[in-house]
């Protein structure tokens, strides 16, 4: 099995601990074991004896411990090699086209009106280019520095304006979404980046839908916890491919078939929202139907922010 050069490291140290920690604990414990069964009574053996198993037992937590912490360094340079590798798949695509259109150009055989044509393509794959750095620096940011606001938000409010964006995305080809929103939700959270959740949300139930596109948004309280869905009746998310849908630039077969412009990150962008929002994200799929829940935890304090949220929108 052949492993990166830091899960290599990894794997040495696991040998390691294992080599150091706990075959010689193991002995140890034989060891007490023996001295609490000679002891025949005599004090100082049976106190030996109850050291000895007592630090074994301190070796065996500290290899356990030790494990662990291996174990989710390991998952950590797995997360990392792989995000890179994404990334820079993602990348070489139009650094080629680029580092060609660039070539055209020098080569100085361009008639004006290809020569203008380059340009328009190399402009178009340099802002590609810059969108693509843009919203992985943005990601990075939600799930590792930004600071999520912790404000009472009343949900009515944040749907209807993740609807008024939604509607905004798509004035080409309108599309109704029918909403059920259980009166005065309240919840804790960041007003804008759960607004953005949302929108992405409905904007993936948007795009992966055929030409009689039902879109549903839906709230309610279920005990401690604010459930939000959003449900459409796409083609579904095949089963071999659910275990890594909230992955960076994770796209299934059938998105990519479709021809539907995307880069794979906006699920991964609401799953960085919501695990900022120490909620719960979790999906169900099968054909002709796909829905995504948002769990976020419940606010009491339903007056003071419904009182609010009305006089907004009376001054509104």
């Amino acid at each position: 099995m052949r492993f990166p050069r830091a899960n290599l490291q990894l794997h040495r140290a696991q040998v390691v601990l294992l080599l150091a920690v706990l075959l010689p604990t193991i002995a140890m414990i034989a060891v007490g074991v023996v001295l609490l069964a000679t002891s025949a009574g005599s004090l100082p053996a049976v106190v030996s004896g109850v050291l000895v198993l007592t630090f074994c037992t301190s070796g065996i937590t500290g290899y356990i411990l030790g494990s662990l912490f291996l174990a989710k360094g390991a998952a950590l340079v797995r997360v990392q090699n792989d995000f890179v590798a994404s990334v820079s798949h993602e990348l070489r695509t139009p650094l080629t086209s680029i580092h060609l259109l660039i070539e055209s150009l020098r080569d100085g055989r361009l008639e004006p009106a290809e020569r203008s044509q380059v340009l328009s393509l190399l402009a178009r794959e340099t802002g590609r280019l810059e969108a693509l750095v843009g919203r992985v620096l943005e990601l990075s940011r939600l799930q590792s520095s930004y600071d999520y606001a912790r404000d009472p938000l009343d949900l009515l409010a944040v749907v209807d304006e993740a609807i008024a964006a939604f509607d905004a995305i798509t004035l080409t080809r309108p599309t109704p979404v029918s909403r059920r929103i259980q009166p005065d939700l309240i919840v804790t959270g960041d007003r804008p980046t759960l607004v953005r959740a949302l929108v992405n949300l409905l904007t993936n139930a948007w795009k992966y839908t055929g030409d009689d596109k039902r879109i549903e948004i839906t709230a309610a309280e279920n005990r401690r916890w604010v459930e939000i869905t959003v449900r459409d009746n796409g083609t579904g998310i095949e089963p071999a491919e659910q275990n890594r849908i909230f992955e960076q630039f994770q796209r299934g077969r059938a998105a990519d078939a479709s021809g539907v412009p995307g880069l794979g990150l906006g699920l991964s962008f609401v799953n960085a929202i919501v695990r900022g929002h120490r909620g719960k994200l979790d999906f169900e799929s099968r054909p002709g139907e796909t829905a995504f829940r948002i769990r976020l935890r419940r606010r009491r304090d339903r007056a003071q922010v419904a009182g609010a949220a009305l006089a907004e929108r009376l001054a509104s």
